[in-house]
């Protein structure tokens, strides 16, 4: 993604965020720690920590990937990040602050990962919570099966 058509309003809040959530738990705020997340948050889709560690390097970035491990941790901790295990060994992360709500279609065999965003799935969730009388403070939804190009390659 282009960084000029990144939100810096967008950037400067999740920064905010990090920052205060680092310092309120007292971890130290490490250049390291900020550029991860700003790089995630120049990211459109799904990671996983291998991928981001790679791009990083590639872009001259100096991190080790225990950096990259331990800065994802804080940031789930603080919700400014949500991991999917869709299935596969390999965890995949997405940017979680002031994203649309959406679900997930996960090939079986090339495990790519599309997105879908429904309004009755929220409906449903809405109607879930007033019957149980429950609040749901995250969910994950996902489909399985096979995408287009992997059906075409098997038949």
């Amino acid at each position: 993604m282009n960084e000029q058509k990144v939100d810096q309003e967008l950037l400067d809040t999740v920064k905010k965020i990090f920052s205060d959530y680092l310092e309120n738990n007292g971890h130290r705020k490490t250049p390291e720690r900020f550029t991860i997340l700003r790089e995630i948050y120049l990211t459109d889709g799904h990671f996983d920590v291998e991928s981001l560690y790679i791009k990083m390097k590639n872009n001259k970035y100096r991190v080790s990937r225990a950096t990259l491990y331990n800065t994802i941790e804080l940031l789930l901790n603080c919700n400014l990040v949500i991991k999917h295990q869709f299935g596969k060994n390999v965890a995949q992360f997405e940017k979680s602050y002031k994203y649309r709500q959406h679900d997930h279609l996960i090939c079986s065999t090339c495990g790519k990962v599309y997105e879908f965003c429904d309004p009755r799935i929220q409906e449903i969730k809405n109607s879930v919570e007033d019957l149980m009388n429950f609040e749901v403070t995250h969910r994950s939804f996902a489909f399985y099966g096979l995408c287009k190009e992997c059906r075409q390659e098997q038949g």
